[in-house]
């Protein structure tokens, strides 16, 4: 029963998480694309600074707490070990928005709006081969 409870708060972590990780880099493109009004800029640094501290980090935080809660009823396996270094890679990403946010602050003009379309798909990628190493279990 307890493995159960785990894995739903896990699950809904991670779809929290992953929810900011999709439209923090969006919000970033809208951002970039706005660099000149300084009006609309601080509208986003708000809503950038919300987003990752009130709803992505504590998601990512939870994430990895029931994450880690459920190896203990997983065991160790050759699929969990790759998902983890994803999920330390998608950590990774998580850390680097936020260093991005506050540059983009900073220096509106180091970062294109392309720029952050193309690293806006980084968490799908890693959202899809997560999955798949959750379900199939390849090795």
């Amino acid at each position: 029963m307890m493995y159960e409870w785990i894995k739903v708060f896990h699950i809904i972590s991670f779809v929290a998480w992953f929810a900011g990780l999709f439209y923090l880099p969006r919000l970033f493109v809208y951002h970039a694309e706005n660099a000149d009004s300084e009006l609309i800029c601080k509208t986003f640094e708000t809503m950038e600074y919300k987003l990752l501290k009130y709803i992505m980090n504590p998601a990512m935080i939870a994430t990895w707490v029931f994450g880690i809660g459920l190896i203990h009823y997983v065991g160790s396996a050759g699929w969990l070990h790759a998902k983890i270094t994803l999920v330390i890679i998608l950590s990774a990403f998580h850390m680097y928005l936020g260093v991005v946010r506050k540059k983009l602050i900073n220096e509106p003009s180091k970062y294109t709006s392309k720029y952050f379309r193309y690293i806006n798909e980084v968490p799908t990628i890693l959202l899809i081969l997560i999955v798949i190493l959750v379900v199939v279990k390849p090795f």
